[in-house]
């Protein structure tokens, strides 16, 4: 049996593992959306398998968790909407803008931390903050001082998974560990496939399904296999990591696509791209201690001593 430090080394490398897969997701999409099978399609499909392959066996599990139905909703929808906006945004627009937008999801952690869980930031914490989310201001910038809003629908999508993903973080930490994380995965994934599933109504049939090549099968699997092994990892991480650490971790899910760009397309980054990026990583190499340690109450004196 782990120690409760080890516990946490864990804790840390899963969420490390994840940021690094999520940083080059966007890719295989890129790929598949080249194929015929457009980001929602590929998405269902990519979190319908391993519901139907694996989640059978916490099916069960779910049900006697309904009397936590409210936090369970909100974490699938909210989950959902952050997986969905995601893809949407990568395939639409600039991976790393997108990226950028989805990342001040630290902002909204705060918030949400604050009034759902009554998580506080020490004097650390606020400038890890502030540095993160100056290393995205940083890299969004513009020569003529415009503010780094969203400029386009792949933009908007960014910025509105960040804030959900965010609260499916805090989320998953309301729950903690009276919920399993093979429960929440399957929330997760549930989440995902009824949010795609409701999408795909309101959109023409892809004719790429129909003559699916052998590579795009392999590449729906393989991304399949991947996100679930991620969303399992993501479950175990939040639940013992606090929210805002954890959030600052997934920045390093930039610096993974900001070298991916570099590498796999023509997007190319300049002086201010790499220094936000070196100051996202900063933050998340700060982001051990930022938690104000919870006051210890003085016992009263005893009057008969």
């Amino acid at each position: 049996m782990m120690t409760p430090r080890w516990q946490h080394q864990l804790a840390l490398f899963t969420l490390f593992y994840s940021a690094t897969l999520w940083g080059l997701f966007w890719y295989p999409f890129r790929l598949l959306n080249g194929m015929g099978v457009d980001g929602l399609t590929a998405t269902c499909i990519a979190y319908l398998l391993p519901t139907l392959l694996i989640g059978w066996r916490y099916a069960s599990a779910l049900w006697k968790a309904r009397s936590y139905w409210v936090w369970l909703v909100i974490l699938g929808l909210t989950s959902g909407w952050s997986n969905v906006g995601y893809v949407l945004g990568a395939l639409e627009g600039e991976i790393m803008r997108v990226l950028l937008l989805f990342y001040l999801s630290p902002l909204w952690t705060v918030v949400f931390a604050r009034l759902f869980l009554q998580e506080r930031l020490n004097s650390l914490g606020w400038v890890v903050i502030t540095l993160s989310l100056g290393g995205a201001l940083v890299m969004l910038w513009q020569p003529d001082g415009r503010l780094p809003l969203p400029a386009n629908q792949a933009e908007w999508f960014g910025l509105s998974a960040g804030i959900t993903f965010a609260l499916s973080i805090v989320a998953g930490r309301y729950l903690g560990t009276d919920i399993s994380n093979g429960v929440k995965t399957l929330t997760v994934w549930l989440g995902v496939a009824v949010l795609t599933g409701v999408g795909l109504l309101f959109v023409p049939p892809q004719a790429g399904l129909t003559t699916l090549t052998p590579t795009a099968i392999g590449l729906l699997f393989g991304l399949a296999v991947a996100i679930g092994s991620v969303t399992y990892a993501v479950q175990y991480g939040i639940t013992r990591v606090p929210a805002n650490q954890s959030n600052i971790i997934f920045l390093f899910e930039l610096v993974v696509a900001a070298i991916a760009a570099y590498f796999l397309t023509q997007e190319r980054m300049d002086w201010q791209e790499w220094l936000g990026s070196c100051m996202i990583l900063a933050s998340s190499l700060f982001s051990g201690k930022i938690h104000a340690e919870p006051k210890e109450r003085s016992l009263p004196s005893n009057p008969a001593a």
